[in-house]
């Protein structure tokens, strides 16, 4: 019972930071000194054909009445018409929102395996050589730029290298099938081993430069939780009762270490979604952050507050499943 008040308290402070996401975005949209209208028609239209669109679109409107059928196309579920697609901009999220949640799992993989491992490796090397390698590690994944990485590894591996192709979801012809709209899983259901093979080389570099930085926060946190969770007591009996360094370590340990790093993971695949738009504009992956930023370039306006609505609503359930993922994880959490 306790368990559920506390997420329907969650949720209701969901709301609360979603109406206020809504509120800023949308402002922002408004104040930027641009016209949409402009971009859409060109500056030699007609200054009828001006005011029709302007009509049309709601732009005619006090800024105060504009917010009012904004919240209220919200409600409805409807978050208008983008102007470059000319089709209702749910409709493009949810074609575009699976290679954002492909680019984001893949990512999340690459954290966890590499981030949990190299905690470790860390832990139980103390203060030695390695332990300094992944510290110079981790400290260039949390300090350098997504955009530079991604560009340095594209001018590597891609321009000097050709190791991997440089941008998109697959190759021009390949030609993926489509049931789930994630092209891996997709291509592992019909058994498209070409289209699975391309479709994993386009994925690497997107996917390693994108969860680089949680790979480095994961690591140094499961360092420093591993090593306190060495010092405590019933790791020391577990030691006295001549149970081997592995047992010690990956049996009692490391269950104990995890507590925190569960937290941190499940923050970082919500910051993987909403961090994805840096990545997918580099590597002209096809995903909700692309759409975005297109969405911008162009003054799209439903486009823009959609798909970060989108965006902010997908960073807060993720935040939510970690809360409740921590309470079950850890009985010292009062609800």
């Amino acid at each position: 019972m306790k368990l559920l008040t506390y997420i329907i308290k969650r949720l209701f402070f969901m709301l609360i930071v979603m109406a206020g996401v809504a509120t800023i975005v949308f402002f922002i949209t408004r104040i930027i000194p641009a016209d949409p209208v402009g971009a859409i028609l060109g500056g030699n239209a007609p200054p009828e054909l001006v005011d029709k669109m302007r009509h049309k679109l709601g732009l005619d409107k006090s800024i105060p009445l504009q917010f009012v059928d904004y919240l209220q196309g919200i409600v409805r579920g409807d978050f208008g018409v983008s102007l470059k697609t000319n089709r209702p901009v749910l409709e493009d999220i949810k074609e575009f929102f699976p290679a954002t949640i492909e680019l984001a799992t893949a990512a999340i993989l690459i954290t966890i395996v590499f981030g949990i491992i190299l905690g470790i490796l860390s832990a139980v090397h103390r203060n030695k050589f390695i332990d300094h390698v992944l510290r110079v590690f981790s400290i260039l994944g949390v300090s350098m730029p997504v955009f530079w990485l991604g560009l340095l590894l594209l001018l590597v591996f891609y321009f000097h290298l050709d190791w991997v192709p440089g941008s998109g979801r697959h190759s021009l012809f390949i030609f993926p099938p489509r049931i789930t709209g994630l092209v891996i899983l997709d291509s592992l259901i019909t058994g498209s081993w070409d289209a699975l093979w391309d479709s994993l080389r386009h994925i690497i570099l997107p996917a390693f430069v994108l969860g680089y930085a949680s790979v480095a926060s994961v690591a140094r946190i499961m360092r420093a939780s591993m090593l306190d969770v060495l010092n405590q007591d019933f790791i020391r009996t577990a030691k006295a009762k001549g149970l081997s360094k592995h047992i010690v370590i990956y049996r009692h340990a490391l269950k104990n270490a995890l507590i925190p790093v569960v937290t941190v993971i499940g923050i970082s695949f919500g910051s993987l979604l909403s961090g994805a738009v840096l990545t997918e504009t580099v590597f002209s992956w096809p995903g909700v952050g692309r759409y975005v930023v297109q969405g911008l370039l162009f003054l799209d306006y439903p486009a823009v507050v959609g798909g970060t609505l989108f965006i902010a609503f997908l960073y807060s359930i993720a935040n939510l499943i970690v809360d409740i993922t921590y309470v079950v994880l850890d009985p010292r959490m009062h609800v």
